[in-house]
């Protein structure tokens, strides 16, 4: 074999060119002739000196041969990429029935070798969710050119598979990944530009995206928007921020306050799928992105001709009276916690369990309504068991602390350079007061001034009596056709917004966010939105077969799945080179069989050189 460097001439602007050629030698009934293997295109760049290399170094591993002496680094690594190259556009597909069929070949056995492994169980679960919402389908009349769509897929299947950078998503693409062989596409080609250019181009569509995928979800499982979920999260990334206009500093969820923010709102129906997001500063008001969101769900017309609209459901954060009364004024039911301080039980509430525990036969929650005749609304009171276990933990603990730090005052008192000037005690209390507030307005402090000297003279405390609101908590809601168990289920889906976040964050690597300019960073959380779209799709079609495993363990039993080339020299000297997928175990199959896939991803290839 040898590289041949062959000119040509631009017929429309008539600029010459060239591109490169692997060709080899054959011999014909019509004497010696040449024959092209491999083209090379116009980009090939290795100096003209190594060319000769890095065609014996292909002849070498497509024949099985054993290298003299080892050759660079970069020749063999572009020989490797080249070899398999020639080996996947000479083989040819074994369809299932030739599979069964017998092929007897006499081969070395001491030849045979295994190579170019990539993991395939998890790519063959995501890509076949891919095509079931038509993503593909999608990008394409987006005009989204074919390697443009690869590359996408490429990234959105990366997030769910490996989360972590783009950068860490190229290498995964062109390292250990088969999901270029199931697209049919070779990944080893793609650049990393290409791949920002992917999460530029998800972005940019954003809109239809997220517009088809609601569609293609709501057809695919028959989804009714009776109920709509909201919430908001924030998330850190490092950097200064200055390229980003939506950093903020704020309070941070996962406790970065050294860390710019950024706030992502989510829209949720009643089974828990996706269906609006968006990006804010990260210090937004909960409140004021409320009607933006919903508004977004429809168009105007058609908000304002609904026969029958969705109920939402709102956490405390969001649900002001501003936010309720636009609710009422655009006739939606709603369902939300109180933003009011917590309240004793009133007296005439019949309590009825809404929640228990069938195995110890005890009430986990009760549940009482009343009407509120001045905001016309059903207000339903709830006690938690298990909120106020936890509840009155914290509240211990921080008893504890602010009792221990009013003794540290009181003991400094005594000592030689404590704080004794009354006004300075004074001082110091009132900062543990407000340091503790959550449980000092329990407390009774009294500091005793020594009337001839005017210092501190002692620090005296005790609890005062105080009404037991542990666990208790109110919804609001104009809903008046239900009852409280009906109430209480329908807020109870507010876990599902909070799961949804909780997977971002943990399971796709939402967290943190290594990009400076905003667009990359809109881009890195919209990508995980699709992921979760995705990451929903296959865990609410396992849950339906009664398989509960979380995305972690899923892609864990999968991984042990792989594509491997396996090489075997014939009698003859020619090399068989078979490519296919392992078999798969019995972990595999389960949540292959649930999600109606076959066990055998990608094609059986089959090359003889």
């Amino acid at each position: 074999m040898f590289i041949r460097k062959v000119p040509h001439k631009d017929k429309k602007n008539r600029k010459e060119y060239c591109t490169y050629k692997l060709v080899e030698s054959v011999r014909t009934q019509r004497g010696p002739r040449q024959r092209d293997i491999l083209n090379l295109g116009v980009d090939f760049n290795l100096p003209k000196e190594q060319w000769k290399d890095l065609a014996n170094c292909i002849e070498a591993i497509i024949t099985g041969q054993k290298l003299l002496f080892e050759y660079p680094k970069e020749i063999n690594i572009s020989a490797q990429r080249y070899a398999r190259e020639i080996v996947r556009q000479q083989a040819y597909v074994i369809a299932e029935k030739e599979d069964s069929l017998s092929d007897y070949q006499i081969v070395d056995v001491n030849s045979v070798n295994n190579e170019d492994v990539r993991t395939v169980g998890a790519e063959h679960v995501v890509y076949e969710t891919i095509k079931e919402l038509e993503i593909d389908r999608m990008l394409r009349k987006l005009g989204l050119k074919r390697d443009q769509i690869a590359v996408a897929l490429g990234v959105i299947a990366g997030r769910m598979i490996v989360p972590g950078s783009e950068r860490a998503t190229h290498q995964w693409m062109q390292n250990t990944t088969a999901l270029g062989e199931l697209i049919g596409v070779d990944f080893s080609w793609v650049s990393l530009d290409s791949v920002y250019k992917a999460s530029d181009l998800l972005l940019k569509n954003k809109d239809a995206i997220e517009k088809h995928l609601r569609g293609a979800e709501g057809r695919l499982f028959d989804l009714k928007e009776k109920i709509i979920l909201y919430d908001l999260t924030n998330t850190f990334f490092e950097g200064s921020g200055k390229y980003n206009s939506k950093a903020r500093f704020g309070r941070s969820k996962e406790k970065r306050n050294d860390c710019l923010l950024v706030t992502l709102g989510l829209v949720l129906d009643m089974q828990g799928f996706p269906k609006k997001s968006r990006v804010y500063e990260g210090n937004i008001s909960e409140p004021i992105t409320l009607e933006a969101m919903i508004n977004g769900l429809y168009d105007k017309d058609i908000i304002d001709n609904m026969a029958y609209k969705p109920t939402i459901v709102l956490d405390a954060g969001i649900a002001t009276e501003d936010n309720i009364k636009w609710l009422k004024s655009k006739d939606y039911h709603y369902i939300v916690v109180s933003r009011e301080k917590k309240k004793a039980m009133p007296s005439d509430v019949d309590m009825v369990a809404v929640k228990t525990d069938e195995k110890h036969d005890t009430v986990l929650v009760k549940a009482g309504w009343v009407k509120n005749q001045d905001t016309d609304e059903l207000e339903l009171y709830c006690h938690s068991i298990d909120k106020e276990k936890k509840e009155e933990g914290i509240k211990n603990k921080f008893q504890e602390r602010f009792e221990a730090e009013l003794l540290k005052a009181r003991n400094a008192l005594d000592l030689k350079h404590g704080t004794k000037k009354y006004d300075k005690v004074v001082e110091r209390v009132g900062r543990l007061k407000e340091k503790y507030k959550l449980v000092s307005h329990g407390y009774m402090v009294t500091i005793e001034k020594e009337s001839k000297t005017g210092k501190a003279e002692n620090i005296k405390w005790s609890r005062k009596k105080t009404e037991n609101t542990s666990g208790a908590y109110c919804l609001r809601t104009n809903h008046k056709d239900l009852n409280e168990q009906q109430i209480w289920d329908i807020y109870t889906m507010l876990t599902d917004i909070e799961d949804a976040f909780r997977c971002m964050k943990s399971e796709l690597g939402l967290r943190p966010i290594y990009h400076q300019k905003e667009k990359r960073c809109d881009g890195h959380i919209f990508i995980t939105t699709i992921a979760y779209h995705l990451l929903h799709t296959i865990r609410f079609k396992l849950r339906h077969r009664g398989i509960e495993f979380c995305w972690n363990t899923i892609r864990k039993q999968l991984s042990t799945q792989v594509r491997i080339t396996t090489t075997m020299k014939r009698k003859d000297n020619k090399v068989i080179h078979i490519r296919k997928s392992s078999k798969a175990e019995e972990s595999h199959k389960v949540i292959f069989d649930a999600l109606n896939l076959s066990h055998q991803p990608g094609k059986i290839l089959k090359t003889i050189l």
